[in-house]
């Protein structure tokens, strides 16, 4: 894409800029009338988003801020990728109801990211014209004196690092904070010090983070830092989509179980997908009836997701896979349900509920292809697959069996 110049402005980049201000975006800080303003006077800023690779899988969650990217990309800004192997040590609270159990190492964080610029490329640039720039914090972060981490801290009180919702919580359920993730913040608003930034984006569920940063910018640089927040891709229980819930739905999957997984969604996640998702016209989807159009509308949407993440011709297969399994009444109205909670083994779950008579019945099934996920159209292979979401399985020709979350 070509990309914007200053005397376009006036013309079809003036409207770039209004949806790059406007569609899938949360807030602006301090305002958008002061970042529109930086805008129009033509500067070019410096904007960063931060990833800390504690899984090995990007997925839509991340693609509402890649396309955000893109268009900062597209309008000639200087866009940083920044892998998060400095603050993924101290590890991110954000979210968590209890410290994580596992605090990860440098050499495992940059491990789990070695696969990230290439799922993120089906989106962004890394190469070509204004091409993202890809830094690790690791390079700054693992070289903070005492000295250095001493004048950091005296910006914060520990009233102002408390006051987060995720600590509040945990205090009243009688969890523990541990100090390792208690300065996390203090390491993330340092990483637009280290850059001087003029811009960070994120999730709206990294605002308090993003704005630790803010304020380091106006004490150690006098400097203002804009924040950028996109809203979370949510599912039809309202919980994030991505990998601290267990429903990831990856930028890399194979098409057919990219269609399944979209299509497995509520009805209430097709309107925020269109939005954050698609170039689809506001004006457009705001004409969507969900009564009558829901499933026509939620093929539609997968169908433009998975032709982004690979090309046309994939999602024509995929939207046919799934028509065939699913509308030509493979699938009964009516099966047997039995309850599970997140992490249980799923062969436990079938027998306990004698589904299945034992766990070898289980193993000789899925070596025998013969368990399969209708809910994705993919076979389990996995003996030791443990359950993250609903499942509805075919087992053998004739047994039908709903998996269903507590």
């Amino acid at each position: 894409m070509k990309l914007v110049k200053q005397e376009d402005l006036r013309s079809g980049g003036a409207s770039k800029i209004e949806e790059l201000l406007t569609r899938g975006v949360d807030k602006i800080y301090p305002s958008k009338e002061a970042l529109e303003k930086e805008l129009f006077s033509g500067k070019k800023l410096k904007l960063y988003q931060g990833f800390d690779p504690t899984g090995i899988k990007l997925h839509l969650g991340h693609m509402v801020g890649f396309r955000k990217h893109r268009q900062w990309q597209d309008l000639g800004h200087e866009v940083i990728f920044l892998i998060g192997d400095g603050t993924g040590q101290a590890g991110d609270p954000t979210g968590k109801k209890q410290t994580r159990e596992k605090f990860f190492t440098q050499e495992e964080l940059r491990a789990n990211s070695k696969d990230y610029l290439s799922q993120a490329s089906k989106i962004v640039r890394f190469d070509g014209l204004n091409p993202i720039k890809i830094l690790y914090n690791s390079d700054w972060l693992n070289k903070l004196t005492l000295v250095d981490i001493l004048n950091i801290a005296q910006n914060f009180s520990v009233q102002q690092l408390i006051e987060r919702d995720m600590f509040q919580e945990r205090l009243k359920a009688g969890e523990s904070i541990n100090l390792r993730e208690f300065l996390y913040p203090l390491l993330q608003g340092y990483d637009s010090v280290a850059m001087d930034v003029d811009l960070e984006l994120g999730g709206s569920d990294q605002t308090f983070n993003m704005l630790t940063g803010r304020t380091l910018m106006k004490s150690m640089k006098n400097k203002e830092k804009f924040v950028m927040t996109t809203p979370l891709l949510s599912d039809s229980k309202g919980v994030k989509i991505g990998k601290s819930e267990g429903n990831v739905i990856g930028l890399t999957d194979a098409p057919n179980d990219l269609f399944g997984k979209i299509m497995s969604l509520g009805d209430d996640a097709i309107i925020p997908m269109f939005t954050l998702l698609t170039d689809v016209p506001i004006e457009e989807i705001n004409k969507f009836d969900l009564k009558k159009d829901a499933m026509s509308l939620k093929k539609q949407v997968a169908s433009i997701i998975i032709t982004q993440l690979h090309d046309e011709a994939s999602a024509k297969s995929a939207a046919d896979s799934f028509a065939s399994t699913f509308q030509k009444k493979e699938i009964p109205n009516k099966m047997q349900e039995v309850k599970a909670k997140a992490g249980e083994f799923l062969s436990e779950v079938l027998v306990k509920n004698k589904i299945l008579s034992s766990k070898s019945e289980w193993r000789r099934l899925v070596a025998g292809n013969a368990i399969h996920d209708l809910s994705i159209n993919k076979t389990i292979t996995d003996v030791d697959l443990k359950i993250s979401q609903d499942l509805t399985l075919k087992i053998g020709k004739k047994k039908f069996i709903k998996v269903i979350l507590n």
